[in-house]
């Protein structure tokens, strides 16, 4: 896997199982599974925009457009949905993220996207593991971002594994970076990767002396890709003139905090010797030594998009910030594959 790819030179084995992607986005996560070989056969999601840029260039079997809270209790789903390999899914994370309201818009209504109905987003994750209650795939995999580790937000996290515990699965978590994984891109996200409790016996192994889970090691280190090997001389956007007090103003991993209202995101500057930051679906980019923002073509490779991506009217920097690197998803799925499906 390179992050520098096309969907039309690719080749999709679609021999290692079945995945079915619920809050699919354009399908990052879904293009990480056809590169290690699994076959997507549908997918889920609640933005209409979003789910033609994943038929544009995904053709799916299942196509749902609807709120994973109604998904989850339907009783009429293709009897295929219920033979998965792996379920996953992304749950919206905002309520969960470091930059933002956090504690303050826990448990209130919000519309996630223009067009789209109210929806409490920190409970979606237990929508979405109502649904692997339903389907009992054999493995669940679910990304969400790191704030959900950290202060109050960890009472979350023991709610999410009783869920998985009483939706019959044995569950463990992962904190990942990308950038360690042959993506160009400094992006820190947490995985609970779950095993149906009738598959899990033959991969039990002690954690500690009052733990016992399924073995899964997930650790890798590959060498990171500094901005400089994926920078261009394309052309590119200027910066706005209200955010050149920033470009002047970052610290030296390049980043300065934006305040506006109650909440805060930052401005980064790539830096060529540096792994690109984390890319937002509404953060600003620059390069280092110019008040110009990153082009899509950078944008791409900095997410491992494909080239050849469609992304038809969304915005690239929007759609691959919300999404998950296909790299990232991909170098999972291989592991998922070699240590536990070949093996049932």
């Amino acid at each position: 896997m390179n992050y520098n790819w096309k969907l039309s030179e690719a080749i999709f084995t679609k021999d290692k199982g079945k995945v079915f992607s619920c809050f699919a986005c354009g399908g990052g996560s879904t293009m990480g599974y056809k590169l290690a070989g699994f076959d997507v056969i549908g997918h889920n999601d609640i933005d209409p925009k979003m789910v033609e840029v994943y038929k544009e260039n995904h053709n799916p079997k299942y196509s749902f457009l609807e709120s994973i809270t109604t998904f989850a209790k339907r009783k009429d789903l293709p009897k295929e949905l219920y033979e998965l390999d792996i379920l996953d899914g992304s749950p919206p994370c905002s309520s969960f993220s470091m930059a933002g309201n956090r504690e303050k818009d826990w448990g209130k209504e919000k519309k996630f996207r223009e067009g789209q109905e109210l929806q409490v987003l920190d409970t979606l994750f237990f929508d979405f593991i109502d649904l692997a209650k339903e389907l009992q795939p054999k493995v669940v995999v679910a990304e969400n971002v790191k704030g959900l580790l950290l202060g109050e937000a960890k009472k979350y996290v023991i709610e999410i594994y009783k869920a998985f515990d009483e939706a019959g699965y044995t569950c463990q978590h992962f904190l990942l970076d990308a950038s360690k994984m042959g993506v160009p891109q400094r992006r820190e996200r947490v995985f609970f990767i779950a095993m149906r409790k009738d598959l899990a016996p033959k991969f039990m192994e002690y954690v500690d002396m009052f733990t016992e889970l399924p073995k899964l090691e997930l650790k890798f280190n590959e060498p990171e890709i500094p901005f400089k090997e994926i920078q261009n001389n394309k052309k590119r956007k200027l910066l706005l003139n209200s955010y050149l007090k920033h470009f002047n103003n970052t610290d030296h991993t390049g980043r300065a905090k934006v305040e506006s209202g109650n909440t805060f995101g930052f401005f980064y500057k790539a830096i060529k010797n540096l792994v690109c930051a984390t890319i937002t679906s509404g953060g600003y980019y620059s390069i280092e030594n110019k008040p110009e923002l990153l082009n899509t073509e950078e944008l791409i490779n900095v997410g491992s998009f494909p080239q050849d991506y469609k992304f038809t009217d969304v915005q690239p920097q929007y759609l691959i910030g919300m999404s998950v690197p296909p790299l990232m998803t991909g170098k999972i799925a291989e592991q998922i594959y070699k240590q536990w499906l070949s093996k049932i």
